[in-house]
């Protein structure tokens, strides 16, 4: 018999078919009244309206048309009665990544979070051996279904999680069977992730809570995701993908939960968004200096007798988004003729204190690589000699350590913007209108946006205490050293966050600026990126609600557009240059 998932606001039933000529509006009945009776409502009958949606590929369900013609044995379809249906706007990958283990890229793997690739496998060997090791056939139990902590990791991280234990599994150290990497490339391929915790991890012994969850889905236990299905009962969801949940082999419960991949997951992300604000950063810098009518004297010869990378490279991008012999700046014009020797720290310290960033973000990156294409879990077996060794290899501590300093790195960039949207909003340090507002008396202008940015940078402060300076002794003093990396991992994201957040208000901030110095035009990269800002937050001519700006600024720097923007000008001042 024909079986069916049916989800009525949130929630899921598995309704069978009554028979081959049953329609998908008898389907509707029989699910309704499950619904009902599950919530003890009262039963509306059978002149009810509602539409039905297949979730797979979205297409409205004619209620008349027989179920076994429209719709698959497990089959997930969405009612709604009462309420707009929302098309699944889920696109399949086409395109694949190859793992082995070796190469695996933290952009490649933000990407792969994103749902933008399926994967397959480049090369993979693995030998079983037969002898007395810990986790191999000493009896490693149920312990994945006895770890059960809470709050949720996001379905995108989730998927980065299952596929880089997959590129770990695939360098063929982890005595793993072929028949399970497969099902496990599958399920990715599919979209099916298990309900994963975010937090529970020490990051030693490895992630085991949250990798412990993953591999619970993975068996056909607990809750499970697939864009189709939404979240239900894993077996379902498997099932409803053609898959079968995995029957565990000598060595693969412990292979599967014993590893740093959830601290290197989220450690990828937290530096794949740092590199994207850490250069917009520099655009944003500009765009303020230009505002507060700063001199671009401290941006040439002097970083040639420092020559730290990232203090040249920062040095060099400023250069190519304000210098006026190839985009001319009428505002610099304006005050070409001021006396003014030096600008405040904020300013002509751009690229000394975002250049180190952008150094420690490139230390962090190294290291984050390395640990997505390493073994870290325990025992480690060698075909080529025939052993299976008991290491260390899943303690945390090198990202861990790595994260700590990517959030004490990043969190500057905060910093040193807060400290020109002061310079920015206070008309004692700008000359512009307080706040940035025509009457100042009415209206509070971008005072409170400052605040924000205030507090944002004080939380910061709190965040970048180190997690990996602390150590509890867990599994009764075995393991008596841990690193502490999931948080580390966390926090690291959230400052991140806190900082894309902050310069999403100097660049509201700094284009406001703009306001007050025309019919004055800036250069031509820095004009784009106003008209960029333009395009989504309107100019501030009296107080209205700021959050939606912030919001919109912000996202205009996570899907890197402000770099985008201004990436083909500096490409030509290069070229110029060199011409």
């Amino acid at each position: 018999m024909r079986r069916v998932s049916v989800c009525i606001r949130g929630e899921w039933f598995r309704v069978p078919c009554s028979g081959p000529r049953a329609s998908v509006q008898s389907l509707g009945f029989e699910a309704l009244q499950r619904y009902h009776q599950a919530k003890k409502l009262e039963d509306g009958g059978r002149d009810m309206e509602f539409s039905m949606r297949r979730c797979w590929g979205g297409e409205l369900l004619h209620p008349e048309d027989k179920a076994e013609d429209v719709l698959e044995d497990d089959d997930f379809v969405q009612l709604g009665k009462g309420f707009q249906l929302i098309p699944n706007s889920y696109q399949e990958p086409k395109e694949y990544i190859s793992l082995d283990g070796n190469s695996l890229t933290t952009a490649d793997l933000v990407n792969l979070g994103r749902g933008l690739f399926k994967i397959k496998i480049l090369y993979w060997c693995v030998s079983f051996l037969t002898i007395v090791a810990y986790g191999v056939n000493t009896g490693f139990g149920k312990f994945a279904r006895t770890i059960i902590p809470k709050e949720q990791l996001a379905v995108e991280r989730t998927r980065m999680l299952l596929v880089l234990r997959i590129n770990v599994l695939a360098k063929g150290h982890s005595g793993i069977s072929m028949e399970t990497l497969d099902a496990m490339i599958k399920a990715f391929n599919a979209s099916c992730l298990s309900w994963v915790p975010e937090k529970g991890t020490v990051g030693a012994s490895g992630d085991l809570a949250p990798l412990a969850h993953l591999t619970l889905g993975l068996m056909g236990e607990g809750r499970m995701w697939s864009p189709q299905s939404s979240w239900a009962d894993a077996r379902a969801v498997l099932e409803g993908h053609g898959l079968k949940p995995l029957v565990l082999k000598p060595k693969e419960g412990i292979a599967l939960i014993n590893g740093t991949q959830l601290i290197s997951s989220l450690g990828a992300e937290a530096v794949e968004r740092a590199v994207g604000v850490a250069r917009q950063a520099d655009v944003i810098g500009a765009l303020t200096l230009e505002a507060l009518k700063g001199t671009t004297k401290a941006f040439h010869t002097i970083h040639a007798v420092r020559p730290h990378p990232g203090q040249m490279m920062v040095a060099g991008r400023l250069r190519s988004l304000l210098d006026s012999d190839v985009f001319p700046s009428q505002i610099s014009e304006s005050h070409r003729s001021c006396n003014r020797v030096q600008d405040a720290y904020t300013l002509r310290c751009i690229p000394q204190v975002h250049g180190v960033v952008n150094d420690t973000i490139a230390f962090v990156q190294n290291v984050i690589s390395t640990e997505l294409n390493s073994a870290t879990d325990n025992p480690l077996v060698f075909a080529e000699t025939g052993e299976t060794i008991s290491g260390g290899n899943f303690h945390g501590e090198y990202p861990a350590k790595a994260l700590d300093y990517l959030a004490i790195g990043v969190h500057e960039l905060a910093s040193i913007s807060e400290r020109r949207i002061e310079r920015l909003v206070n008309p004692a340090l700008s000359e512009l209108p307080a706040f940035l507002v025509q009457d100042g008396g009415l209206n509070s202008g971008f005072m409170i946006a400052h605040c924000t940015a205030a507090a944002l940078v004080s939380e910061n402060k709190a965040l970048c205490h180190p997690s990996s300076v602390d150590s509890l002794s867990t599994s009764a003093a075995t393991e008596d050293h841990v690193s502490m990396g999931g948080w580390a991992a966390r926090k690291a994201l959230r400052v991140v966050e806190h900082v894309e957040q902050v310069l999403a208000i100097e660049l509201l901030a700094a284009c406001q600026a703009l306001e007050f110095l025309r019919p004055l035009k800036t250069t031509t990269p820095l004009e784009k990126v106003y008209e960029l800002l333009r395009s989504v937050v309107s100019p501030w001519d009296r107080d209205r609600i700021m959050s939606p700006d912030i919001e919109a600024a912000h996202t205009l720097i996570k899907q890197q557009k402000v770099w985008e923007t201004v990436q083909p000008y500096m490409d030509e001042y290069r070229t110029k240059l060199t011409a």
